[in-house]
């Protein structure tokens, strides 16, 4: 009997993770076939994509992806594929904001006077980040060069470790995913100062945008979608598309994809490719500005 894979490279309870676990068991449902989600983690989710270009290019084993996959070429001077060539974009899944958090006894009580802060001081100021070449590092580079501050990127293994750091104040911020913070912010564990999103969230109304705090022309995404082997026939890809766009619109998919901060945002495989393009060359641009060799 046939039965897919969902791979993803990173660890449980991040968006990768828990969106291909929601589309996995609705469209296990419908096909009426095994489908399993596998995490294959480590080296920035290269294992993982590497994974997935090893087995059968038949469609039943595909790639859940975050911005990390835009990285690699920006941080791996070898990933084991080519990140524009290697894969057939399935769907984009959606979209969703990072808030920027501090400890909750940082002097700065605003974004403003955080920036204040590194300006008068270059250096005093350090970040928290999931990694050298993380999404999260990336997100944090771009707040710094926007902003014209100099600012210390301390690499942890994982969100998790990131967000730690930032509750124990090691550290004076974090960029994490809407996800990963809200629940941290709503304890009192960390301060929100700002949403990196274009507009304010509907239930976080008093948290600014990163523009409106200060930074004009700030505005970061977490992206999240399905790849297969570019192996893979067109015709398959076509029917993958169709079927799993057509669970992302469902009312009880798009409420829990809701819940993790995440806008559905289903797409053609050749509009989640022309995404997928843009962000390789806005993160070789960061990285370059940044600092961020490839290792």
């Amino acid at each position: 009997m046939t039965s897919y894979r969902f791979i993803v490279g990173f660890g449980a309870g991040g968006v990768p993770d828990a969106a291909a676990r929601l589309i996995a068991a609705t469209l296990s449902e419908r096909w009426k076939l095994p489908t399993m989600v596998e995490n294959k983690t480590g080296v920035g989710g290269t294992l993982a994509a590497r994974a997935v270009l090893a087995a059968p290019a038949d469609g039943t084993t595909l790639l859940s992806v975050s911005p990390a996959h835009a990285t690699a070429p920006a941080v791996f001077r070898n990933p084991g594929y080519d990140t524009l060539r290697d894969f057939a974009p399935v769907t984009l899944i959606g979209e969703g904001p990072a808030l920027i958090v501090v400890p909750k006894d940082l002097p700065a009580r605003n974004l403003a006077e955080m920036v204040e802060q590194a300006k008068a001081h270059p250096g005093s100021v350090s970040y928290s980040s999931a990694g050298v070449g993380s999404s999260s590092h990336f997100a944090a580079a771009l707040f710094c060069q926007q902003a014209g501050i100099e600012a210390v990127n301390i690499p942890y293994k994982s969100v998790g470790e990131a967000m730690t750091e930032t509750i124990a104040g090691r550290v004076q911020f974090h960029v994490a995913p809407y996800i990963s913070a809200l629940g941290m912010v709503k304890e009192g564990k960390v301060r929100a100062l700002a949403v990196t999103s274009a507009t304010r969230l509907a239930d976080m109304p008093d948290v600014p945008t990163v523009a409106q705090a200060g930074v004009p022309g700030y505005e970061w995404s977490f992206w999240y979608g399905l790849l297969a082997s570019a192996r893979t026939p067109a015709p398959i890809v076509a029917q993958l598309n169709q079927d799993i766009t057509g669970i992302l619109r469902l009312p009880h998919v798009k409420a829990q994809l809701a819940t993790m901060g995440v806008t559905v945002a289903a797409s053609t495989p050749a509009a989640f490719q022309k995404l997928i393009e843009s962000e390789v060359a806005k993160y070789a641009r960061i990285a370059k500005t940044a600092n961020i060799t490839p290792q």
